[in-house]
């Protein structure tokens, strides 16, 4: 049926004809209600519950930009809602009136994944389900009735296609990546951008490197796929339409992976980042060849990038080469980072532990290598073998892979889903070493200082200030003064206000992640951290009647 005859026959639905045309054609007039819900995400090193979330009115760091994409992609007769359990209850009574009930998670969500599903099942309602998690797992879920995986926009059309013929399957799945310059801009008008600390937005897919450890090219291939500028501006008008103003986190996993692409789009964001009186920050992840070509550099700071996510893994040469990472081998680590923060754009870490070739004091070696760096935000891991990784398929053909309950989907708990080479109680105690250093509060703000130091003369990012920023930032100096770590904030702050008092903000900004990394690290370490996690997931905190 066409919009114009559904919006016609709404006009008509509650006069005598619209009654007797209701009642002959029943379902086929009454518009299908979808229900999107995101699982609620366990306390991790990365979702900043305890600090800036703690301490600020956005309740999580961001929106399920999947969902919002498939929202775009569905037919526009089709009523949709959007339920963030991170930010708000679940209303039984908007599942139960749904059609169907929509899903997306990550494997660290399965918990409250499952909880979902359980509660759609008992109200009859029909689930519908991908994202990462369903993807890779999808033989091993229960309860869902129709998985739509991979990338939604091949197979969610053929999924609507057959729903409203009245015969869907089971599965849909393909290996063919379709061409994203047709993906539409996301559904930013379902969620309060005030909810969130930043909102995210994407421009690229895939990577062209083969990392034996990483998923990204088991799910969106090694061809380096992206939107047009054009269409990457609409996405920025379409966020700026919303009224907000703040950090954007272009989720790419390889934003560079093609430069060339990359350098095109920030010669038209650092234009249109000025015509709109620079509204964002910007925030990507990008490997560490990043260092090496000035022009792309000059680019993303003039495009008023702040922030970077590097894949370092390791300082161990043999272990890059080992693993995949070649891009990252025989190239010196530390003036590469320092060459990034040199150009004001701090710089965020990601280290594993575990590797088979790790040598025996790869610990005290993490630590040296993020002590010198200077990186402040060093998220380090336990290596787990993701499911479509080469890693996964050459442990499992050496018979060394656990039982897919030890796979939690987080790599920052203590956790293992593979026998690996170092004692297992070794490696543990190695990585609590690792994390119990990194993050003790005087090691922290010297690496914050070592990296602030390292910024231009004259750095300064145009400041834009979150509605009723004051009360909150006033409670995170005053928690954080009195706090056991007080003497430490204090004196970083004395340090910074002495180096260059235009730096204050982006100190304010570390110390407050700095008390999430403190609190997680002791969450972490503690008996009842698993305990902790499972409650923190629990449906019936988050249902309303």
């Amino acid at each position: 049926m066409c919009r114009q005859n559904c919006q016609l026959f709404s006009k008509l639905y509650n006069c005598p004809i619209g009654i007797l045309v209701a009642t002959v054609f029943g379902e086929n007039m009454r518009k299908k209600s979808v229900l999107m819900i995101y699982p609620r995400l366990p306390a991790t090193f990365w979702n900043n519950d305890h600090g800036i979330v703690n301490f600020s009115r956005q309740k999580t760091v961001q929106p399920p930009l999947g969902l919002l994409t498939v929202a775009a992609i569905l037919p526009r007769e089709y009523e949709v809602g959007l339920v963030d359990l991170n930010t708000g209850p679940l209303r039984v009574e908007d599942v139960r009136t749904s059609d169907l009930v929509f899903l997306s998670a990550m494997a660290i969500q399965k918990d409250s994944f499952d909880q979902i599903v359980a509660l759609c099942n008992s109200l009859g309602v029909t689930v519908v389900a991908g994202g990462p998690y369903p993807t890779a797992c999808c033989e091993e879920i229960p309860g869902v009735d129709h998985f739509v995986l991979n990338e939604a926009e091949i197979t969610l059309p053929e999924f609507i296609r057959d729903y409203e013929k009245g015969r869907p399957k089971k599965v849909y799945r393909t290996d063919a990546k379709p061409d994203i310059t047709r993906s539409p801009v996301p559904r930013f008008d379902l969620i309060d951008p005030e909810d969130y600390y930043m909102l995210p937005v994407q421009f690229s897919r895939g990577c062209p490197y083969g990392c034996e450890f990483c998923d990204i090219i088991s799910q969106y291939g090694r061809a380096f796929r992206s939107k047009t500028p054009e269409q990457f501006l609409r996405e920025l008008d379409a966020v700026f339409a919303t009224g907000y103003r703040g950090e954007l986190f272009l989720v790419d996993d390889n934003f560079i992976g093609n430069r060339e692409k990359a350098k095109a789009l920030l010669r038209r964001v650092a234009e249109w980042q000025k015509e709109h009186d620079m509204p964002f920050e910007l925030m990507t992840q990008a490997s560490l060849d990043l260092a090496g070509d000035d022009e792309l550099l000059d680019l993303m700071v003039a495009s008023q990038f702040c922030r970077v996510l590097l894949g370092i893994e390791t300082p161990v040469g043999t272990t890059l080469e080992y693993t995949g990472k070649k891009h990252n081998a025989g190239v010196d680590l530390l003036a590469s980072v320092k060459k990034v923060m040199g150009r004001g754009i701090m710089v965020m870490g990601a280290f594993i532990v575990g590797f088979d070739t790790d040598p025996e004091n790869i610990f005290d070696l993490q630590i040296d290598f993020i002590r010198e760096s200077g990186i402040p935000v060093a998220g380090v891991g336990l290596l787990k073998a993701l499911p479509g990784t080469k890693l996964y398929r050459r442990l499992e053909k050496q018979g060394r892979l656990l039982g897919s309950d030890s796979f939690t989907g987080s790599n920052d708990d203590l956790s293992v889903n593979f026998i690996p080479r170092m004692p297992k109680d070794k490696l543990i105690e190695g990585y609590k070493k690792v994390i119990s250093t990194i993050y003790r509060p005087s090691n922290y703000f010297q690496r914050c200082y070592d990296m602030l130091s390292l910024y231009p003369k004259g750095y300064m990012t145009k400041v834009h200030l979150r509605k009723g920023f004051l009360i909150p930032y006033i409670r995170s100096i005053f928690a954080m003064t009195f706090s056991s770590f007080g003497i430490h904030y204090i004196r970083f702050f004395w340090r910074i206000a002495r180096l260059n008092t235009e730096l204050l903000r982006t100190a304010s900004l570390l110390t407050v992640q700095g008390y999430h990394f403190f609190k997680f690290t002791e969450c972490l370490l503690s008996d009842d951290y698993f305990y902790k996690t499972r409650e923190a997931v629990s449906l019936e905190a988050s249902l309303r009647a």
